[in-house]
Formats: C-alpha cells, structure tokens, sequence
C-alpha cells in the first residue's frame, strides 16, 4: 500500500507543479535572481519589417484586418504587408485587391498553412518579420514594441501577447478562454524574464528574416516550431505584452474544442520532433521550461487525472489514513461537480466566468487525449478548419 500511496502523490504533485510550483518559482527566481529589467528606447534605426499573413477564405476579417494594419505606428515605407491565400474560393483576394499598400500571393491549390509560409517566405527579404492571423487585430504599436525587442542581438524571436476579447457577461468558452490567456500571459513574462518564454502563439510573433528555416509541410504547430528551434540556436524567444494580437473567443464549448483537439495533435508532434530538447544538460534552463510547461501539461497531467481518480478510491477504503484519503476523494467530488454544473451552463453568460474555468480545465485536458488518439492515427491534417469565432 506504501508504494501506492507514494505514485498518489507523484500524481497529485505532478498536477500542481506544472500549474502552481513552476510558474512560483518563476517569479521567485526572477524576483531575486535576475535584477535585469527589459530596456525600452527611442529608436533612431527603423529596420525593414514585413507583415505576413497565411489565409484562407478570411472574406469575413479581410478589410478589418488590413485596416489595422494600416493604422500600426510604424514609417510605412519600411513596413511591408504580405499576404497569401492559397486555396482561397471565397471573396478574399477580391477584397485584397481593394489595398494596392497589400502584396498577395496565391495559388488555387490548398495545401495547408505551413507550405504558404514555406512558399510566401521565398518573397521577403525584409529585417524582421512579424507572422501574424487574417482574424486578429494587432495594438498600435505592435510593430515599435517587437523592433525594440530585437535591439538586443540575443532576441531571435518575438512573442506577443494573445488577448481574448471578453464581455462583462460571457458563456464557457469566452471566459474560459479568456482567462486562460491571462493566467499564460503572466507565465510567459516571468520566464521571459529568466530566459526564453515557452514558444510563441501564431496569432502575433516575429522572427528575424535571417533565422527562418522552411518547416516540413506537415507540421502542425508552426510558431511553436518554428520559435523553439530559434531557442535551441542559443537565441532568445522574448515576450512583449506591449504587442497584443486581439482575438474573438470561440464561439462555443464544441469549437474550442476542435481547436483544442488540432493543438494538442500537434503538441505531440511537436514533443517527437523536439526530443532534443530534453537534455537539460546541453539546453539548461530552456530545457527545464520545455519541460516544466509543455511536457506536464500535454503528456504527465492528463495521465495524472486519470491515475489518480482509482487510486485515491482504493487508499480512501484500505490505507492506514483514510480519512485523509477521504477528504482529498471529496474535494474531487466537488471539483468535478462544478466541472458539471460548466458543462450543464456552458451556454449560459454570466459574470462569474471563473466558475468555468474547472470546466475549461476538463476539457483542455481532455482535447489532449482525443488530440494523441488523431496524432496515433495520424489523422490530423494540416488543412485544418478555423474554429469559428463569437
């Protein structure tokens, strides 16, 4: 019973560290460790910048999208904007055609995200490149936070900041969503602050031309991809919340799911064609964040979840501190009860969006089941289909 006991709160710790230890020693660390304070300046040398974009049937976000591009605080003749739209059938290159300030690149056959960054990139021999999706809109000063991030030659990649537009009244996906983001975010500045942010999100994040590398064409996660292997190069992936990309939440529980379920397909992915990262003894605290954040929360906290539930059962009727194991089986009950009472309300706004996030827990966790079944079966294409947005 010992050795149950002592896997139960492997288990049990495994859950709390990846979402609570690590992030605390983060700030820690940061707080009393690394006294560097990020540098902001006036800049008197504008790099060249292009602004890229991969689309697919964005008629819906296009003339929004290009707007905002156009109003970025940046000298416009050295900020490019770049499109492509391979597979496009709607009215998206029409609607493009509108902005001469736009380069487009298309081709009618769709070949998936991945190969129109391959192919777009071909194109653009600018400093600085800023990726970006046809549905986000970018702060103002996107473009100056990123360029004053890469004044420091370690900075090979640019994180900015994911931000899900919320209401005072939202349902289970907005708050869930939304809050999420936020808890990230503030994880994301704290190991920026010691080193590297783990990866970057494809809503909103740059690189310098020089550093890009053609991805295979079946890669799932490309920004994560792409920045950690800048990482792994000896170079710095910086977050800058000063740049956000702002983002609708999807617009139900069912979509978010679909989301969920592609990333976590490609999380797995991303673990077989990253393996080198593991070893903490060439990559040191890079390799300790990889760990830390990703790897708990795609492989050992789902495992964790359902590990747990059985044996908390058989310690809470025949270990020698039952009644310890009983109170920690009725706090599941009761988490799991309000995992519930977000499934049964899950449409329903309210202002108490923090009430959803046990069931946003749920089911992140379990989009990462479903999502290694897909990648087992190898059934997650790269065509994926936008989750539609509220």
């Amino acid at each position: 019973m010992i050795y149950l006991e002592i896997v139960f709160w492997l288990l049990l710790l495994s859950i709390l560290y990846s979402y609570l230890i690590y992030p605390f020693s983060l700030l820690i660390i940061s707080l009393f460790g690394n006294k560097a304070k990020k540098q902001t300046r006036q800049l008197v040398y504008f790099p060249t910048v292009t602004l890229f974009v991969t689309a697919f049937n964005e008629e819906e976000f296009v003339i929004k999208k290009v707007e905002n591009s156009l109003k970025l605080n940046y000298p416009k003749d050295k900020l490019r904007l770049v499109w492509v739209t391979d597979g496009s059938n709607d009215s998206t290159n029409e609607l493009l055609q509108n902005f001469p300030e736009v380069t487009v690149f298309y081709e009618p056959q769709r070949n998936g995200k991945v190969h129109a960054m391959n192919r777009g990139m071909q194109f653009v021999d600018s400093e600085i490149v800023i990726f970006s999706d046809g549905n986000t809109l970018l702060s103002q000063d996107t473009v100056i936070a990123i360029v004053n991030a890469f004044a420091n030659p370690k900075v090979g990649c640019v994180a900015g900041e994911k931000r899900i537009q919320m209401d005072v009244k939202d349902n289970a996906a907005s708050s869930g969503e939304g809050l999420y983001w936020k808890y990230e975010s503030w994880v994301k500045v704290q190991e920026s602050k010691l080193g590297s942010c783990m990866g970057a999100a494809g809503e909103l994040f740059a690189i310098r031309r020089s550093l890009f590398f053609s991805v295979p064409d079946d890669t799932i996660l490309d920004d994560f991809t792409i920045s950690l292997k800048i990482a792994m190069q000896g170079y710095k992936i910086d977050y800058t919340p000063e740049a956000f990309a702002l983002e609708q939440a999807s617009a139900s529980v069912d979509e978010e799911m679909k989301r969920k379920i592609r990333i976590a397909a490609g999380s797995f992915q991303s673990v077989f064609r990253l393996l080198p990262l593991l070893n903490i003894f060439k990559y040191g605290i890079l390799s300790w964040q990889f760990i830390s954040h990703k790897l708990f929360r795609w492989i050992i906290i789902p495992l964790s979840l359902v590990l747990i539930i059985p044996i908390n059962i058989i310690l809470a009727n025949y270990s020698s501190y039952i009644s310890l194991y009983q109170s920690i089986g009725y706090f599941q009950i009761l988490l799991y009860f309000i995992v519930l009472l977000g499934y049964l309300f899950r449409k329903r706004k309210t202002r108490w969006g923090f009430l959803f996030v046990p069931y946003y827990f749920f089911i992140a966790n379990k989009a990462m089941w479903l999502g290694f079944f897909r990648f087992l079966g190898g059934k997650q294409s790269v065509k994926w289909e936008r989750a539609k947005r509220a």
